[in-house]
């Protein structure tokens, strides 16, 4: 059973949007705007930000050019970071400590790839009682082929977990997908 988490102290989570990952993604610029402004709002209002970055020993190797984040997009200087190998942004990290140190509560999450380090990492948060914004249209992942050799546009994975998180419910949990433009840090993620 979670823990549900009592406050509303917000935090937001860039998980993974690298140079790697984004080379394949779907609407890849747009993407990387919204995570940008979404960084921006989120520093204008004190809310931390938690940069999840993805290692593995095939395509992004710890500092070759995939593993960098995309240009566009630079932690500052405090800002926390958190080193993972797993999909989720949870297994064998500190990402937990930290957000207890801070008292988090609430996790709004942008970034790639949909369909695993979004999609587990939405999951594992809920699971462990944190309540979730998904920042609708500041993720994105990669076309892919089914084990029966059926193509999925990465559109329809975004468009399933923007539904998902919209309508699933855990107790005492909230969650939500929400626009970009739609985000409010005082309705959707209080800090």
């Amino acid at each position: 059973m979670a823990i549900v988490r009592a406050g509303r102290k917000a935090v937001l989570l860039v998980v993974d949007v690298q140079v790697g990952v984004m080379a394949g993604a779907w609407r890849p610029e747009p993407v990387v705007a919204n995570v940008a402004h979404v960084v921006e709002q989120a520093r204008a209002q004190g809310v931390p930000v938690f940069w999840v970055q993805h290692a593995d020993d095939e395509d992004l190797i710890t500092h070759s050019p995939a593993w960098q984040w995309v240009p566009a997009l630079v932690p500052a200087a405090g800002e926390q970071r958190v080193h993972k190998r797993f999909n989720s942004s949870f297994e064998q990290t500190a990402l937990e400590k930290h957000l207890a140190d801070l008292g988090a509560t609430h996790l709004v999450l942008a970034g790639a790839a949909t369909n695993f380090c979004i999609r587990a990492t939405a999951y594992a948060a809920l699971e462990r009682g944190y309540d979730l914004t998904l920042v609708a249209d500041a993720h994105t992942t990669g076309d892919m082929t089914g084990p029966d050799g059926q193509h999925v546009p990465a559109e329809a994975v975004v468009n399933d977990l923007n539904a998902t998180m919209t309508w699933l419910q855990y107790p005492g949990r909230r969650n939500a997908a929400v626009p970009t433009a739609q985000l409010d840090w005082a309705t959707h993620a209080a800090a």
